[in-house]
């Protein structure tokens, strides 16, 4: 009987030891997705259409974000003053707005932000899913890297320290 169970404690840690190993890989194979590849065009609230690539060769700070999310809004103070300070070192915020225009125009006329906000209504609900939201968490924030692969997904809250931990090697 008692052999029996260690032997069954002993799979079972061995179970949970490949699954996390798989688990580990599979992440590190979906992580290095390139942004240009992806074409990702929106309008910006000007009606402008911009592309992702514009901001190639910078490291990118893609945050999908609603003007009805409390923590969309916590957020945004922090990442305009991340854009002051890390401008010079070639760091680009970029906001895809989950809603209409005019929401989003009225929002920015009371808060107005030293980055581009792009618009994308429910087609940004689909890109998010294809980028790796899997929850369909708002907010939701990736981290290009200056070659265009995503290094970090974030569903929720994106911290400034966070935000530092991962762009400073990057440098």
């Amino acid at each position: 009987m008692q052999q029996n169970t260690i032997l069954i404690f002993f799979v079972s840690a061995i179970a949970l030891i490949g699954g996390i190993y798989v688990q580990t890989l599979s992440n590190q194979e979906t992580s290095n997705i390139s942004i240009p590849a992806l074409e990702i065009s929106l309008p910006d609230v000007s009606g402008k259409q911009r592309n992702i690539s514009e901001w190639q060769g910078k490291i990118r700070i893609i945050n999908f974000w609603a003007t009805w999310c409390p923590p969309c809004l916590e957020e945004i103070p922090e990442f305009i003053k991340l854009q002051n300070e890390f401008k010079n070192n070639k760091l680009q915020f970029i906001g895809i707005a989950i809603e209409e225009k005019e929401t989003v125009e009225q929002y920015l006329k009371d808060n107005p932000v030293n980055y581009p906000m792009l618009i994308g209504g429910d087609k940004a609900v689909t890109l998010a899913q294809q980028l790796g939201n899997i929850v369909n968490a708002v907010p939701f924030s990736l981290i290009v890297n200056q070659q265009g692969q995503i290094i970090h997904r974030q569903p929720g809250e994106l911290s400034r320290e966070k935000i530092i931990e991962i762009i400073t090697p990057l440098f």
